[in-house]
């Protein structure tokens, strides 16, 4: 099949966070915070962690290994690793991800788009395989940000995670069940600066100088990027709603990067969606960055609140600033 008629179809769901939990008591003997103060600001109660020396391409593996038991395959054509904390700087996570997996010499290729590296990662998906380069892709998104936080920051160890979720997408009908469609992206480099990692790309190392210790660390301007977050998203799903064919009303499900359970109610409410149409599991998870939107499909379609026949629209936001949304009609897949 070719042609417009021709679609990436998610066939394949897997999940994985590591083992250790680090609940916001945790954090309470360690910093100057408590439950209630995280859990009213956030909605957030626990995240999970990497112990030492792990790292995300591990988590990457293990969520892709499930996808395709998921999707009762063994190879993919092409690999997608969506990350902002890879294993190195240099050379990119996924291909050692696919090797990994055991398939051999497949293209893989990581993308930078931080909290919307998932969504950005399956418009890459779909433009392979409608273009016919690819009959299937692997998609993951994984994250250990836990391993760029200040120790001493409050407010960033409350609210990160780590974690990783992966698709598996092939060549099928735009017609189907699963087909990708109404993709929508966005970017504001004016902004860069409200999320970033200001030390150890080229243009500190250039200086010739040592990193202060606080640039090496994950920051976020809240206020703005709340703002901003709500209005990209919001608009975002709207828009591609509308270029999927859809009135807003008639989406069953919205699942958003679960970034802050204010954020996901204020999007609600600007969209005029009741609030159970928004899944969420930040409560036990956190904002697990590029693998906070898999992760959270993983979760509804497990706790059957995301069921086969429901349109859904995917959306995410985040550093870049990027933003970005996708809908499909969900298939009736298990998620592993």
């Amino acid at each position: 099949m070719t042609g417009p008629d021709r679609a990436a179809v998610v066939a394949g769901l897997g999940s994985w966070v590591p083992p250790t939990v680090v609940t916001n008591d945790d954090l309470a003997r360690q910093l100057d915070t408590s439950d209630e103060w995280i859990s009213s600001r956030t909605g957030i109660r626990r995240r999970h962690v990497v112990d030492p020396g792990g790292s995300t391409g591990d988590l990457a593996v293990e969520a892709g290994r499930r996808a395709l038991k998921s999707a009762g395959e063994e190879r993919a054509d092409v690999v997608v690793v969506a990350t902002s904390t890879p294993d190195r700087p240099c050379p990119a996570t996924a291909p050692e991800v696919a090797d990994r997996l055991g398939l051999g010499g497949v293209g893989a290729f990581d993308i930078a788009a931080v909290c919307t590296g998932f969504v950005y990662g399956l418009g890459a998906a779909a433009g392979f395989v409608q273009a016919g380069f690819a009959r299937s892709v692997l998609v993951i998104g994984a994250d250990t940000f836990s391993t760029i936080l200040n120790p001493a920051d409050r407010t960033t160890r409350a609210i990160f995670g780590d974690g990783a979720g992966a698709v598996y997408l092939r060549a099928g009908a735009a017609t189907e069940p699963g087909a990708l469609k109404g993709l929508h992206l966005g970017s504001d480099g004016g902004q860069s600066d409200l999320i970033q990692v200001a030390a150890g790309g080229s243009r500190q190392r250039s200086t010739g100088r040592p990193a202060a210790t606080e640039a090496t660390y994950f920051t976020m301007e809240g206020r703005p990027v709340f703002a901003e977050a709500v209005r990209h998203m919001a608009a975002s799903v709207t828009t591609t709603a509308d270029a999927a064919g859809w009135a807003v009303e008639d989406i069953d499900k919205v699942v958003l990067h679960q970034a802050n359970a204010r954020i996901l109610a204020a999007v609600a409410e600007r969209i005029d969606l009741p609030p159970e149409r928004f899944p969420s599991n930040i409560e036990r998870v956190g904002n697990t960055v590029a693998a906070s939107i898999p992760l959270a499909l993983a979760d509804a379609s497990a706790d059957g609140e995301l069921l086969p026949g429901q349109r859904v629209v995917l959306g995410g936001f985040g550093g870049g600033l990027t933003w970005g949304s996708v809908a499909l009609v969900w298939p009736d897949i298990p998620a592993v």
